[in-house]
C-alpha cells in the first residue's frame, strides 16, 4: 500500500544542448552571462566585477570560466583592440539567462493568462505543422538523442526552440519593449 500517491505534471522544461548545461553548472559563470548580456568587458573588467559583487575569484579562474562559456557558444570575442604590445580581448554574451522565483500567487494571478497563451499557442503550433511540418520533422531526424533522455521528444524540442528563436528575434528587434511600453 502507497503512503502517498500523487500526479505529478510537468511544471518546467530546460532546453539547452549538453555543453551549455555543462558550462551552467557554476553560478559564477551565470553572473559572467548576465554581466556579458549587457556589456562587453574584458577579463580583468570581468574579474573586478565579480568582486563587486562578492565573488573572490583569481583572474586566472575568470579566464578558465570564460573560456567554457565560450567553447559553449555562449560568449563571444566581441571587439579585440591593441594594448601595450598586446591584444586586448572584449567579451560578450550571446546567451541571456533567466533565474527568477515567481511571486507567492502567480499562479493563480496568470491563470488565465496561461489559458489564453495555450489556446493561443495550440492554433499557432497548428498552423507551423500545417505549413512547415515536413522541414521540422526533417530536422527532428536528424538529432542525435540525449545523452540523458531515454525518452527522446524532437518534435517538442523543435517547436520550443522556434518559439524561443521567434521570442529572441523579438526582443532583439525592440519588439517586445514596444509591447510592453504601450502597456504602461
Amino acid at each position: 500500500m502507497a503512503l502517498l500517491e500523487s500526479d505529478v505534471p510537468i511544471r518546467e522544461v530546460v532546453t539547452t544542448d549538453p555543453e551549455k548545461a555543462k558550462a551552467l553548472e557554476n553560478d559564477v559563470r551565470a553572473k559572467i552571462l548576465d554581466m556579458l548580456a549587457t556589456d562587453e568587458m574584458t577579463i580583468e573588467e570581468i574579474h573586478d566585477e565579480l568582486h563587486r559583487r562578492g565573488e573572490e575569484k583569481a583572474e586566472t579562474t575568470v579566464r578558465h570560466h570564460v573560456n567554457v562559456l565560450k567553447d559553449a557558444g555562449m560568449v563571444e570575442i566581441a571587439r579585440l583592440e591593441e594594448a601595450g604590445g598586446g591584444t586586448r580581448k572584449y567579451y560578450k554574451s550571446n546567451t541571456r539567462v533567466f533565474s527568477y522565483d515567481l511571486p507567492e500567487g502567480a499562479d493563480n494571478n496568470l491563470a488565465q493568462a496561461q489559458s489564453t497563451a495555450s489556446e493561443e499557442l495550440t492554433a499557432l503550433i497548428e498552423t507551423l505543422y500545417a505549413d512547415h511540418g515536413t522541414e521540422i520533422e526533417a530536422v527532428a531526424r536528424e538529432m542525435k538523442p540525449c545523452e540523458y533522455c531515454d525518452t527522446q521528444h524532437y518534435e517538442e524540442f523543435m517547436v520550443r526552440e522556434l518559439l524561443n528563436r521567434a521570442l529572441i528575434e523579438l526582443g532583439e528587434s525592440g519588439t517586445l519593449d514596444d509591447v510592453f511600453s504601450t502597456e504602461d
